[in-house]
């Protein structure tokens, strides 16, 4: 336990400075740049992770991480609440791979942008058990849907959504697990009839609406290529992503696909990445499987960010 202990002081006190700049629009300090040169490659700089849900193979969770970590992940994500918290220690401490973060297990069906006062407040105390759960295994964010267009106009679901989540800041700020907002397809903040000339704008405003390094972005590479520049969406975001998820996506098909097909500008997301100074997590959200499989995932992943 005391080995453990550190290794989670360490995870969590490695997301502070990160943390502390997520409202920051800016490009890094002159410190920064003294400490990590901007190179042109993200070598070193990214990590790679993946949903627990893809590995198809082992019954335990030491098994799992074994399974992934063999595959080359860094990382893995869980969702939370809903795991043994002792079973995951167990296999961190069995296998030396961490927890990075985990994934809110109830956000789309129950929201915080629902009609209902009492959904609202469920969503809340879900959001709550998932950043305590985050924390007791060493993770440092929680990923969450925030609403649906569906429950009522943009207005309504931006203002239900930021005052419900904003209850759980002072929560997450004291257990240093910051609380990740993913852009979805879930008809908020871009116009899901709209074509790919959209921007990131209304997710710049939404995240800043909160006024907290303790909620930023946990930018899923893949989802909104149908409707706008991915690497102009990161050089927007800048600073407010804590995290990546990454999958493929096809323009002409219109369709998701593996990670390194479709026809994603990786390239610029490259290039967009090195310069906002990215340092962190990437999770891939694809379909799993064996560890031969994940390997093949793992390998996409170095491929397409030139690792």
């Amino acid at each position: 336990m005391q080995s453990y202990s550190r290794r989670r002081f360490l995870a969590t006190s490695a997301l502070l400075p990160a943390a502390a700049t997520v409202l920051t629009t800016g490009p890094a300090s002159a410190a920064d740049a003294t400490a990590k040169p901007i190179t042109g490659t993200l070598k070193g700089s990214l990590f790679k992770s993946l949903k627990i849900g893809m590995v198809n193979e082992g019954k335990t969770m030491a098994e799992k991480f074994a399974v992934a970590k063999a595959a080359g992940f860094d990382g893995i994500e869980l969702d939370a609440p809903g795991f043994d918290v002792n079973e995951v220690r167990d296999a961190i401490q069995t296998t030396g791979l961490p927890v990075e973060g985990t994934v809110c297990s109830s956000h789309w069906k129950v929201r915080h942008s629902d009609p209902d006062p009492k959904v609202r407040a469920e969503a809340l105390e879900t959001l709550r058990k998932a950043l305590e759960a985050t924390h007791l295994v060493g993770g440092h964010s929680v990923l969450l849907v925030v609403g649906h267009g569906k429950d009522g106009t943009e207005q309504e679901v931006w203002e239900r959504s930021v005052s419900n989540i904003k209850q759980a800041i002072p929560l997450a700020s004291r257990l240093g697990v910051a609380i990740a907002i993913e852009n979805v397809w879930n008809q908020f903040c871009y116009d899901h009839e709209g074509g790919a000339d959209q921007s990131a704008e209304k997710f710049v405003r939404y995240v800043d609406e909160f006024s907290s390094p303790w909620v930023g972005m946990h930018f899923d590479i893949g989802n909104h290529w149908k409707y706008g520049n991915t690497g102009d969406w990161i050089r927007a975001l800048g600073k407010r992503i804590i995290k990546l998820d990454i999958k493929g996506f096809s323009r002409k098909e219109n369709k998701f696909t593996a990670i390194d097909e479709g026809d994603i500008d990786y390239p610029d997301v490259v290039k967009a990445l090195v310069e906002i100074g990215y340092h962190g997590w990437c999770a891939a959200e694809v379909k799993g499987g064996d560890q031969a499989e994940l390997t093949s995932i793992a390998a996409a992943m170095n491929k397409v960010f030139e690792l």
